[in-house]
């Protein structure tokens, strides 16, 4: 676990970080606000310490800040004022606890302890894997019945290794958990308390390969079933991995003439060299020929050839005539070459290591008949299934093994709270459990309340067993793949092949160039999600071609990953100056380029997210409404679509009252209502300050309204109270408009203008609005 102490009084930090650093948490010192809040901003935390009297921004500011921004770091306030005041101002303003100074070192320990377990509902106690128990509560680790003697470091790589037992850590990605920021040492010191791990974890009888290394990636945990299976079976057996392996190979073979053809351009090229007859454009074909080599060959499962052409490549780029010492050395390493390329008759071992592990699909029903006819149907598709009758059970088994899909019927819940603080579990696993709602209740309330639930379809039970199995076998596909476009530009034909045939596996559409010259074209009709360019081509370099990207405003956010043969510092400081979000050297090694590739697009889609949601309510905001919701109106064509335009009334004087924070409250709880209250492929957006529109898909308008007020029931549900303890309900005004309808405005311009002018005519005409008695007490709108 990673902590952020923020405390300007050095005794008191390094009293803290000692006593945390001392209970196995990574811990990081900061004395001001502004910086911790930059930190946060970089880094993840589990949980931030700070002290309300801190220099520039206080404590109470921080917090409130990066709760306005999203962040749901668990914060835990240290303070000398012992007030009900103070603790009541720290708490509204977003603090999960609050601890009055000089605090007692146990109890504040144990305050930290239970906000990170609040903060991990769905983490046993007890961490399980294989024979291995670890104890967080002891710090204990055992191994069938022998106690583990770990080191701190030891003991926190294996619980970050179990606690996310289905992910792969990079050693980077290690030390900034493990290691505060200002201490982090070389990845050496990952390498080597895995092997002090692994030897501890051997010699009380463990598997050789429980912690699993995923060549070119990381480390993990090995998959149970997998360590259940006979070690003879190699990895590179998967067929996944044999799939690409095959790709590669084949890619090989097609190529290998024309890599001879180039070793013989290196052959004339010595050999004129010997004769004192090199030409200057023999010469220069001789070096791009050698540098194409040298990047490519590795590629293959040829690392010799690699080292042996960049050899050649560096004596051909010499500035002087070469010495017959240098000539000599040229032609001893073209035949040995020659020999490598030769003598290739093995298959290429590069290839993604991508899990293979059978999707799981966990069924959720307390009706007997209904469960054995779905997992009859599952046998007959060789679908891993397993089964609960009640949400007790269905927790157990989630425990056991993260399912790829819950297939639920609420009727096994006993209350619709039940039910809906399990699916809250599901979302947020990591990643999130896809769930589809099963039920013989047909109704239209039925289905809002399905999607209330959070449920990603609705499939009725008096539908056929094979056709609920074809919308689950569906809907796993569609998440195990990843939709992104990336454009590779190099010049050798051989690397653009086996860079598709590595990402293709992932679920990435791959536009590969050779030719520079046609750069604008293909990158204006692909529109790529990420770009991979060769640094060195003749006539256009990839870096120029950065530099035309990053000089256009259309395409000057697009991530830009380059490959190049050289590593030494000028050519790795020049592709990073021109605007280069990542590079990566040749030869390729496969899975450290998925791994980069997949890891900047995951990033990008962040920023992308972030740039296009409103930070208070975490839905679009203005500036991609329109867009979203033309899109929207094209889906649905001849069927209909509700629009609500819907204002939470009376913000700005609550916010005059009792400040923005109640106000932001406010508006949050109205936003989750709607997410609750909308199905699949609707839309929300906020427009504005307090006003909404909701886009409902397959809605006619009496079916709106009907939605309409069953959101206000739901909004009701919850009574505010200011800080001076006035309550405080919600009022909503409305309108409402149906496409297609084109009785009224028939002339207002777009068909979408149109409903924005029918749906703020009805909501100023008085549709769905209540107006409260009371100045801040109201009743629901509709």
């Amino acid at each position: 676990m990673r902590i952020l102490i923020v405390e300007d009084d050095a005794l008191t930090a390094e009293a803290l970080k000692t006593l945390f650093t001392d209970q196995n948490y990574a811990v990081e010192l900061t004395a001001d606000g502004h910086t911790a809040a930059d930190l946060v901003e970089a880094f993840e935390y589990d949980l931030i310490l700070s002290d309300v009297m801190l220099p520039g921004l206080d404590g109470v500011s921080l917090c409130r800040q990066l709760r306005s921004q999203g962040h749901r770091t668990p914060i835990l306030l240290l303070t000398g004022k012992d007030n009900g005041h103070d603790k009541a101002v720290g708490l509204d303003a977003g603090a999960d606890d609050y601890v009055v100074k000089p605090f007692d070192p146990e109890e504040l320990a144990a305050r930290v302890r239970a906000l990170l377990r609040r903060g991990e509902q769905t983490i046993l106690p007890i961490l399980e894997w294989e024979a291995v128990r670890l104890d967080p509560k002891a710090c204990e680790v055992r191994y069938n019945d022998s106690l583990l003697q770990l080191t701190p470091k030891e003991y926190g790589l294996l619980e970050l290794l179990m606690r996310n037992n289905r992910r792969v850590f990079s050693c980077g990605m290690v030390l900034e958990h493990l290691w505060a920021y200002e201490d982090i040492p070389g990845e050496d010191a990952v390498r080597t308390h895995i092997k002090g791990l692994r030897q501890k974890l051997k010699a009380a009888g463990a598997p050789t390969d429980l912690i699993e290394t995923v060549y070119g990636i990381g480390y993990r945990l090995k998959p149970l079933a997998d360590l259940a299976k006979s070690q003879t079976v190699p990895v590179a057996e998967t067929p996944v991995h044999q799939q690409t392996l095959n790709a590669i190979a084949d890619i090989w073979v097609k190529f290998q003439p024309r890599v001879s053809k180039q070793v013989g351009v290196l052959e004339e090229a010595a050999t004129a060299l010997d004769h004192g007859s090199l030409n200057p454009q023999l010469h220069q074909k001789a070096r791009q020929e050698a540098h194409t080599l040298a990047g490519g060959l590795g590629t293959f499962g040829l690392p010799e050839g690699s080292r042996v052409a960049r050899n050649i490549e560096r004596l051909l780029k010499a500035d002087t005539a070469l010495t017959k010492t240098q000539v000599l050395q040229l032609q001893q390493d073209v035949a040995a070459l020659r020999q490598e390329v030769d003598c290739a008759d093995h298959h290429p071992q590069v290839a993604p290591m991508k899990s293979d592990e059978q999707s799981v699909v966990l069924i959720v029903d307390c009706d007997l008949i209904s469960l054995k006819s779905l997992t009859n149907e599952a046998q007959q598709r060789q679908i891993r299934c397993q089964t609960a009758t009640s949400i007790t059970l269905a927790r157990d088994q989630i425990q056991r093994q993260h399912p790829s899909l819950v297939l639920y019927e609420p009727a096994a819940a006993e209350s619709e709270a039940q039910s809906s603080a399990f699916l809250l579990t599901l979302s947020q696993q990591s990643p999130p459990v896809p769930v589809l709602i099963f039920t013989s209740e047909e109704s239209f309330s039925d289905r809002i309340t399905a999607a209330r639930l959070g449920g990603q379809a609705y499939l009725s039970k008096s539908l056929p067993t094979e056709q609920v199995w074809d919308r689950v076998e569906h809907t796993l596909q569609s998440a195990g793949l990843i939709e992104a476009q990336v454009m590779i530009v190099d010049d050798d034909p051989k690397i653009l092949e086996a860079v598709a045939a590595l990402l293709k596996p992932w679920g990435l559409a791959v536009t590969t160039l050779k030719d520079p010259s046609q750069f604008w074209e293909t990158l204006t009709a692909c529109s790529p999600d990420l770009l991979v360019l060769d640094v060195e081509m003749p006539q256009i370099s990839g870096v120029d071609l950065c530099k035309v990207v990053r000089n256009d405003p259309q395409w000057e956010q697009l991530p830009i990953i380059f490959l190049t043969a050289h590593t030494e510092p000028e050519t790795v400081n020049q592709v990073y100056v021109v605007g280069a979000d990542d590079f990566v050297s040749k030869p390729i090694v496969g899975p450290e380029l998925v791994v980069r590739i997949l890891n900047r697009l995951e990033r990008s889609r962040l920023q992308q997210q972030i740039s296009e949601t409103d930070p208070v309510t975490q839905v679009l905001n203005r500036k991609e409404s329109i867009q979203t919701l033309e899109n929207l109106l094209n889906e649905v064509k001849h069927q209909p679509l509700c629009l609500i335009m819907l204002e939470v009334e009376r913000i700005q004087q609550i916010n005059d009252c009792f400040g923005f924070e109640t106000g932001d409250q406010i508006l949050k709880h109205v936003t989750q209502c709607i997410l609750q209250s909308k199905a699949a492929g609707d839309v929300v957006v906020r427009k504005s300050g307090t006003h909404f529109v909701v886009g409902l898909r397959g809605l006619t308008k009496t079916e709106g309204r009907q939605w309409f007020h069953a959101l206000m029931t739901l909004i009701d549900h919850r009574t505010f109270n200011a800080p001076d303890h006035t309550p405080l309900q919600i009022t909503c005004s409305a309108g409402i408009a149906q496409y297609p309808d084109h009785a009224q405005y028939p002339d207002q311009g777009t068909e979408l203008q149109r409903l924005f002018c029918i749906a703020e005519t009805a909501k100023a005409r008085g549709w769905g609005q209540v107006h409260s008695v009371q100045p801040l007490t109201t009743t629901k709108g509709g």
